[in-house]
């Protein structure tokens, strides 16, 4: 299925009428079409797995109990980078055998979880983590872990997105290496079984992923020498996806997994990928219900029921969404129009062309939501965060429940 059939002239998604999901459900809601994932699943199993590359699927992209249990029928391994990132996956009955966690300031509790929990491995970001992790250990039993390396590669993408470069906050740098390697080897509670590096996101080119596995390839030496070989390396995710209009087009999957398999050619090493909103971001779907439209001088609002509470990223780094009109009725001839939310900032989503008699009641989606959208919704003006639904060949299931105004107050304390 192409990601353009999920919007088909009935006004559907995933096979489902949009007034239909309205009624059931309410609006704003975010729609996850579960054929949409499995053919990008496919599509990356299927690049990857005759180069021996290994896929992960970065959840802090989304995640819910819901689509873990649809995970852990794929082969795919899970990163999670939270205490409530494990327990949903967990809950999801996603093996904690094939997760791991990320993470550069994780809590003594998280850290314990990872032992105490049996998650693959910890992929440790910084000197200190490494004394943490090994207070914790258990006696005669190491725990896996990956360490994070930042290769001092950068991405040429937005500076809110960017991992990577000796400017951020990720991972032990290229210089401090020999150190942190040195502490590993004298730790025998720990046992180093790879390295990491991701560099950012939305990332076009094929480039900075090369350049990324060679500084990794050259730190896995490094380890080598110092007593440490490693079996793995995970070059990040970052793989980008036309969300929008001004977005590039994503770079040769295929072409990626055959360069990194060449260069890993000849070593005992497996290389992996980490996507997470190349999976599920044209999955996703948020759907929303026009609440007024506005002449304000020169311009024509489209004022929707949802907004910066329940998709942050237009205002916090100017993400770009199409809209699409799943109102059957004729709507006459398009015009500019910018459409808003509506809470009490401006919360732009960007300006389109839509039809003129677009009306109050009307409904519309915005199309490749997947990734970091429900993610990073907020309680912001003490909105409830939206419904979440799964919808496949025309059926549809609710996967997690919309928080009420009576949710968001439960946790005060008079």
């Amino acid at each position: 299925m192409k990601t353009d059939e999920l919007f088909a002239v009935d006004k559907a998604l995933g096979g489902v009428p949009a007034r239909e999901l309205a009624a059931e459900y309410g609006t704003p809601l975010f729609v996850v079409d579960l054929d949409a994932l499995d053919l990008e699943i496919h599509r990356f199993t299927e690049a990857c797995g005759p180069h021996g590359i290994g896929v992960a699927y970065a959840g802090k992209a989304f995640l819910c109990a819901a689509l873990a249990d649809h995970l852990a029928a794929t082969p795919l391994r899970l990163d999670v980078c939270s205490l409530g990132e494990l327990l949903t996956a967990e809950r999801g009955g996603f093996p904690a055998g094939r997760m791991y966690f990320h993470g550069c300031g994780k809590t003594d509790e998280e850290l314990r979880a990872v032992v105490e929990r049996r998650v693959a491995f910890d992929v440790i970001d910084n000197a200190e983590e490494l004394e943490r992790l090994a207070a914790v250990a258990p006696p005669g039993d190491p725990v896996d872990v990956m360490l994070r390396v930042n290769t001092g590669i950068e991405a040429h993408t937005h500076a809110f997105v960017r991992t990577g470069g000796e400017n951020t906050k990720f991972g032990t740098p290229v210089g401090r290496l020999p150190a942190v390697l040195a502490r590993l080897a004298a730790l025998p509670q720990l046992r180093l079984i790879g390295l990491h590096a991701h560099i950012g996101s939305q990332i076009s080119e094929i480039a900075p992923f090369l350049a990324n596995a060679d500084e990794l390839l050259a730190a896995a030496e490094l380890a080598a020498a110092h007593g440490l070989p490693v079996r793995e390396l995970i070059c990040g995710g970052g793989i980008g996806v036309e969300e929008g209009p001004d977005d590039p087009r994503p770079l040769d999957l295929g072409a990626l997994a055959a360069e990194l398999a060449a260069r890993a050619a000849g070593r005992d090493l497996k290389l992996s990928l980490e996507p997470g909103r190349a999976l599920i971001a044209r999955a996703g779907s948020s759907l929303y219900r026009v609440m007024a439209v506005k002449a304000q001088g020169r311009r024509r609002f489209i004022v929707v029921d949802g907004g910066l509470a329940d998709n942050p990223r237009p205002i916090l780094y100017g993400a770009r969404h199409v809209p699409e009109v799943l109102t059957a009725r004729a709507l006459g001839p398009d015009e500019p129009a910018t459409l808003a939310g509506r809470s009490c900032e401006n919360d732009e989503m960007g300006d389109y062309v839509l039809p003129r008699e677009l009306a109050a009641g009307d409904l519309l989606a915005m199309r490749t939501t997947g990734a970091y959208t429900y993610s990073m919704a907020s309680n912001y003006n003490r909105f409830g965060r939206p419904p979440v639904v799964f919808v496949r060949d025309g059926h549809h299931r609710r996967a997690v429940r919309g928080e009420s105004a009576e949710d968001v107050t439960r946790l005060d304390v008079i």
